[in-house]
């Protein structure tokens, strides 16, 4: 499930911030609907006969349960996720990121971009998902740190040092393709709502 979020926030993602409120931050009562829906996706996968199922979850339940239910999880040096649900499979996220724990994890060379990255500022991260079959892949559009676009090799180092655990600690690659969880076999976007189908 970690996989799945910060997946999501980093293709996003990781809708400007002044918008937040009207881009659909959500209220708790989202958050929880969104919880109440996971829980049923995951019991529907674990089942040992699971049922055709479409679950429609909305951009402002995401964000809510981002706030609300996600924070804990979150990474540190990762505040203030925003994701945008767009059509077909086009998503976009947004993230108040700490480069200077990513700056200092390494020696680095004076031609670095990392030298001049610093402090904590928005990123900014737009592609598409493709999902089929159980399995998602996601295409990097675009990237932004501080409204400054940057190479996709900045974004896999900001995603990679983030999402390090005890199961993976080299973290994930964002567009190395990954199996759904819970048995989901495809996920559709519209403007707004993702389609989840089990």
């Amino acid at each position: 499930m970690r996989r799945m979020i910060f997946g999501v926030m980093a293709i996003t993602s990781v809708a400007a911030m002044a918008l937040a409120a009207d881009a659909g931050i959500g209220t708790r009562a989202d958050a929880d609907a969104l919880q109440t829906k996971l829980l049923q996706i995951a019991t529907n996968g674990l089942a040992q006969k699971p049922v055709s199922r479409k679950t429609p979850v909305t951009e402002r339940e995401v964000n809510a349960f981002l706030r609300t239910h996600a924070s804990e999880s979150l990474p540190q040096g990762v505040i203030d996720p925003l994701v945008t649900i767009l059509a077909d499979g086009h998503l976009t996220a947004r993230a108040m990121v700490d480069l200077d724990e990513v700056r200092n994890s390494k020696e680095r060379g004076t031609f670095s971009p990392w030298t001049i990255l610093r402090g904590r500022v928005p990123v900014e991260a737009s592609g598409l998902l493709r999902t089929e079959n159980g399995v998602g892949a996601f295409t990097l559009d675009s990237a932004t740190v501080g409204g400054v676009p940057v190479p996709k090799s900045v974004l896999q180092e900001l995603v990679a040092y983030y999402s390090k655990s005890e199961s993976q600690p080299e973290g994930l690659n964002f567009e190395a393709p990954f199996r759904l969880p819970a048995r989901i076999r495809e996920i559709r976007t519209t403007i707004g709502q993702a389609l989840v189908v089990q």
